[in-house]
């Protein structure tokens, strides 16, 4: 189960995403639910998903606005949006703001399974993007939050991991350091660079002159991979 695809599951109706979730994993994926968009934000944070199966109608955040700040963030994890509009108009509008599929309630699980597989499948194997990125002679597994080097496992903290993850997701891209500080809390943020600077000293052979882990001045910070 380790290496199976993971979905994050988004919908508002707490029957629906019990029976998703029950359903998805009895096909061998695995699964994590959400209430909203703000919670799947919350999980998205520091975890890289395979897919997202996303309802539309949501109160607040709506899913065609996540999918679309997803998109403008250069997000690409793969997106299925669920929705009772049945309208065609509906389902053009949730790709044009960046989905992969769309499938309209009520609909056969089997039917949500086969979509997803293939969805998976366009993406070329199993997930988003890719499962190690390579740097310095480093290799870090984006799923297992596992950093190697010569094939010695180099340990990490939790925080450290979910800091690689989400930058090795985005690797050459620059990120916020909002989207780094847990909760967007002042403290939070603030922390940010303490952590980038534990994690130089394990991966840079100068933390003070970062070849890899480079500073983005006044916006965030890139990590360089090869």
């Amino acid at each position: 189960m380790d290496e199976a695809p993971h979905i994050l599951v988004v919908d508002d109706d707490r029957r629906i995403r019990q029976l998703l979730q029950s359903y998805l994993l009895d096909n061998g994926f695995r699964v994590t639910v959400a209430a909203n968009a703000n919670e799947a934000r919350e999980h998205m944070r520091g975890l890289m998903y395979d897919a997202l199966v996303l309802d539309i109608m949501m109160p607040g955040e709506t899913g065609l606005q996540l999918t679309q700040s997803l998109r403008a963030a250069g997000n690409a994890v793969p997106v299925l949006m669920l929705s009772a509009l049945a309208d065609p108009g509906d389902r053009i509008s949730g790709l044009e703001t960046g989905s992969d599929d769309y499938l309209a309630k009520p609909f056969e699980p089997r039917e949500l399974v086969l979509r997803l597989q293939s969805m998976l499948r366009r993406q070329g194997g199993s997930g988003p993007g890719r499962a190690e990125v390579e740097f310095g002679g480093f290799t870090f597994h984006l799923q297992r939050g596992e950093l190697r080097k010569d094939g010695e496992v180099i340990h990490l903290t939790s925080r450290e991991k979910d800091f690689l993850r989400i930058l090795a997701a985005r690797a050459g891209q620059t990120v916020a350091r909002n989207d780094l500080a847990p909760a967007g809390s002042e403290e939070g943020a603030r922390s940010v660079d303490v952590q980038i600077n534990r994690l130089r000293q394990k991966i840079e052979a100068d933390p003070s002159l970062p070849i890899y882990l480079q500073t983005v001045r006044g916006i965030g910070y890139v990590l360089h991979v090869d």
